[in-house]
């Protein structure tokens, strides 16, 4: 089965990152950044996610993004999506020297795999107010797979963006990126849905989600992913599977954190207060539970 070698082609070679039970670690994956037009889906959630990001970075969290974090499919020059969130950046790159910051690429932005492109467009940016280059990610490098490795137990949790065998959005993914540009970016401006989307796709998507708990199964990993923008948090008796869910939910985002070797499932979205004041508010969907529950 592709997806079962393709996944474990990615646990072998992925980078490998020590955790204790001192970390502190938040998921976000599929966030989609795009140039602020009526395609951008992640524009409407900018403020709930910089809110959650500046929260995160104050307590002292390292942020892995698990692919898909800029949507290179709809938008060919990275520099509108960089100026379009600069606020956005301008958090990442506090975090990246603070030596807190490390991406996944997903297939939405498989173009960084490419060294020369990362560095091409990451390293550095041209500041359009200051007329000078400023740094943003230099060195940075985008991983397909991480491999936390717990240090007091040596267990480990792989973390993967997700598509992975999924053909259509793996193996035939310029194709598939060709079309989203050129047709379904325009498209689904007005109500068309991609086919090719696991999001938009109910059955897709659970052939995908039944993929990863054969591996697990076959590979005895517990296994944080995103891709297919639904939340999951394993029940009694489950696979230790779980997915960060999106960015680009109509009024929230969800993700994943990791502190005090416990594990949650958390959404931010804007509520109203007793006053009617709009708020930005943090939400435990599950847990949290000790990760020696998962880890296998």
């Amino acid at each position: 089965m592709k997806t079962m070698s393709r996944l474990s082609k990615a646990y072998e070679s992925a980078y490998r990152m020590p955790f204790n039970q001192n970390s502190k670690l938040i998921f976000f994956s599929d966030v989609h950044r795009g140039d602020n037009s009526f395609s951008d889906e992640f524009a409407h959630n900018q403020n709930i996610y910089l809110h959650a990001m500046n929260y995160y970075f104050n307590q002292g969290f390292t942020y892995i993004e698990v692919g898909d974090g800029d949507e290179l499919w709809e938008h060919s020059d990275f520099k509108h999506v960089r100026f379009a969130h600069d606020d956005v950046f301008n958090v990442l790159k506090q975090y990246y020297e603070s030596g807190r910051f490390h991406a996944l690429y997903g297939n939405h932005n498989m173009d960084f795999k490419n060294h020369s492109y990362v560095k091409s467009n990451l390293e550095n940016y041209f500041d359009e107010f200051t007329d000078t280059y400023e740094n943003l990610f230099p060195g940075v490098i985008f991983h397909e797979a991480i491999v936390l490795c717990h240090e007091p137990s040596g267990k480990e949790i792989f973390v993967v963006h997700g598509h992975q065998g999924d053909f259509i959005n793996d193996q035939a993914w310029p194709f598939t990126k060709f079309l989203n540009r050129h047709l379904w970016h325009y498209l689904h401006v007005v109500g068309f849905t991609n086919p090719a989307s696991p999001a938009k796709n109910l059955h897709k998507r659970h052939k995908i989600e039944i993929n990863f708990t054969k591996w697990i199964k076959a590979n005895h990993k517990m296994l944080i992913v995103g891709h297919t923008h639904r939340p999951k948090f394993p029940g009694e008796g489950d696979e230790p599977y779980f997915n960060t869910g999106s960015c680009i939910f109509p009024r929230n985002i969800t993700g994943i954190e990791i502190e005090n070797d416990t594990i949650s499932l958390i959404d931010w979205r804007t509520r109203p207060d007793d006053e009617g004041r709009l708020c930005i508010v943090r939400r435990v969907i599950h847990g949290p539970e000790l990760l020696e529950k998962f880890m296998k």
